[in-house]
């Protein structure tokens, strides 16, 4: 009996708690409706040429807020649509720009951080080979060009800390993974790889150490085709990614970082 009256005594207990709805019934009791937050997609893409150094792809909006101002390419998330699926549409709409790396960066929330209202933004970054595309502005922008990283105009939005903690994430992330090679043409001269990462990095360091340490992690091929012979010197040899290589030697656990000295 006494073990019978002591589940009773539970099961009120149990009865007794509060529900996990409780809280929005009592603001729907109150007609204080929620404050709507909208969500939005940002894309901080990243391009490169030996000639001009580290770019960054910018639009300028056709619309307000900030209209006519530049900004990194982006918009409103469509319903039924994912982030993914939203930051790829957007590329392809305000640049034309199809990417292949392109991974999420960080989330902006802060409620002021737009005059239209409380709007989230998931921000992306992505490297892409600028060569490779004909960028055309459609849709909201009435125009889409490559900036230089060191030479960006006054940007809308929080873009600024957006592209700024992008580049962060570029120049630690190039140190233990070989996402370079993304912005790079199929095959390259060695000392394209070098540059890339003097700019990457914006720092200087020994070429000889930097090529031994590179060749060793064995994601990188030696063409046998040489590249054209400049004023001086002799003609070096084309090189390539092994991207095959690369998946199977960071499936057995490998180390890409590369320490640059």
């Amino acid at each position: 009996m006494k073990l019978a009256k002591n589940k009773t005594l539970k099961r009120k207990e149990v009865k007794k708690r509060p529900n996990q709805n409780h809280f929005l019934l009592f603001i729907f009791a109150q007609n204080k409706p929620m404050s709507p937050i909208s969500l939005t997609v940002d894309a901080v893409v990243f391009g490169y040429r030996k000639e001009d150094g580290l770019s960054i792809l910018l639009v300028q909006r056709k619309i307000e807020p900030f209209i006519h101002q530049w900004a990194i390419p982006g918009g409103f998330v469509l319903e039924n649509e994912s982030l993914e699926q939203a930051v790829y549409r957007e590329l392809s709409e305000e640049t034309g720009v199809h990417i292949n790396y392109l991974e999420q960066l960080y989330t902006f929330g802060k409620p002021n951080r737009d005059p239209r209202g409380h709007v989230v933004s998931v921000a992306y970054f992505g490297l892409v080979n600028p060569d490779g595309f004909q960028i055309k502005a459609d849709t909201d922008a009435e125009n889409a060009a490559w900036f230089n990283v060191n030479k960006l105009p006054i940007l809308a939005f929080d873009h600024v800390s957006i592209v700024q903690l992008a580049l962060e994430r570029l120049k630690s992330k190039i140190m233990y993974e070989p996402i370079g090679f993304e912005l790079l043409a199929p095959k390259f001269p060695f000392s394209d790889l070098e540059h890339l990462y003097r700019t990457v990095l914006d720092r200087e360091f020994d070429r000889r150490n930097f090529k031994r340490k590179f060749m060793s992690l064995g994601i990188v091929d030696e063409l046998p085709e040489k590249v054209s012979a400049g004023v001086a010197g002799r003609p070096g040899n084309f090189y390539s990614f092994n991207k095959a290589n690369y998946f199977k030697l960071k499936e057995a656990g490998a180390n890409f970082e590369v320490l640059i000295s």
